[in-house]
């Protein structure tokens, strides 16, 4: 029998400005640490270099991460035009070289195929498994990965500065499973004269934003406090993006039972997947069918 793990049974949202040079596992290890929290996880991985909103979510809230791994996301990133790195970033080996440098307009215009649905090869160097194996091990390895190309929906990708002709700043609002990486390169190809990421900042995520998110030296100053427990977010806001329907008393009892719980009425059609409420927090995730949610995710009362 394992051995039950230790810590508070805290549920809600900690929204942290991750900074560069930390995994964010680490960051998840650190917020479970500073509140005591027994249950933790991150919704959507940032590269230990890329800083931004890493939003953490603690106990019952991690039931809802899929939703904000789904929800659209906004980037800044800095292309270092010139050089193609073998992993698409500053970290990587520069492979090839090219003193092209397109005009501004030129970089707009190859900007315009990247916007809407596309399809998108992931780096080398990724988390994407291989055969059960992650690429980004297979690439060390020094074996010739071949990745899949996948699709991604792309809101914006937007010129907001060239800072010198070496250099050019985007700004991009994406679905899930987006490179940034992999849109520095490509656009690199596309402008014929490379490209790779120089830094990378994530600026909001679903709900959550980076600037109000707390800094690791927060964090590690409220440590073990009351004070960081102020900071917590409902787990609620991590439902956003779903429509929600207030439920009765006994229909709240029979969703936290596991059974199709009675709703009122909202602005929801037969199939569509919304949340229950009951005083103002949630009880469950579900389908909505004729006038009754059947959950698939039930909240702890």
């Amino acid at each position: 029998m394992g051995r039950k793990r230790k810590g508070r049974d805290i549920s809600g949202w900690l929204v942290v400005d991750k900074p560069a040079g930390m995994t964010s596992t680490a960051v998840v290890n650190k917020v479970r640490w500073a509140l005591d929290a027994k249950k933790a996880g991150h919704a959507g991985t940032l590269d230990p270099e890329a800083t931004g909103v890493l939003a953490v979510a603690l106990g019952e809230a991690t039931k809802t991460v899929p939703y904000i791994t789904d929800a659209l996301k906004a980037y800044t990133f800095t292309v270092r035009l010139g050089q193609a790195t073998n992993t698409d970033d500053a970290e990587g080996e520069v492979i090839a070289e090219s003193g092209l440098r397109p005009t501004d307009d030129e970089i707009k215009q190859a900007l315009l195929p990247f916007v809407g649905e596309i399809m998108q090869v992931p780096p080398k160097f990724s988390a994407v498994k291989i055969d059960g194996q992650r690429a980004y091990k297979l690439a060390r390895d020094g074996e010739d990965v071949e990745l899949a190309a996948r699709p991604l929906w792309v809101e914006e990708l937007v010129l907001v500065d060239r800072p010198d002709p070496d250099h050019v700043v985007l700004e991009m609002t994406c679905g899930k499973g987006g490179y940034v990486r992999s849109i520095a390169r490509d656009l690199g190809e596309a402008l014929g004269c490379y490209g790779h990421v120089k830094e990378l900042r994530r600026i909001w995520s679903g709900p959550f934003e980076a600037e109000d998110g707390l800094s690791i030296e927060q964090i590690d100053e409220m440590a073990k406090t009351p004070a960081l427990d102020d900071y917590l977010r409902p787990l609620e806001e991590g439902l956003a993006d779903l429509p929600e329907l207030k439920c009765t008393p006994e229909g709240a009892t029979r969703l936290r039972n596991g059974n199709p719980g009675m709703v009122l009425a909202g602005d929801v059609e037969y199939g569509d997947e919304a949340w229950a409420s009951f005083d103002g927090k949630a009880v469950a995730v579900g389908i909505y069918k004729s006038g009754e949610l059947h959950p698939s995710r039930v909240f702890a009362g």
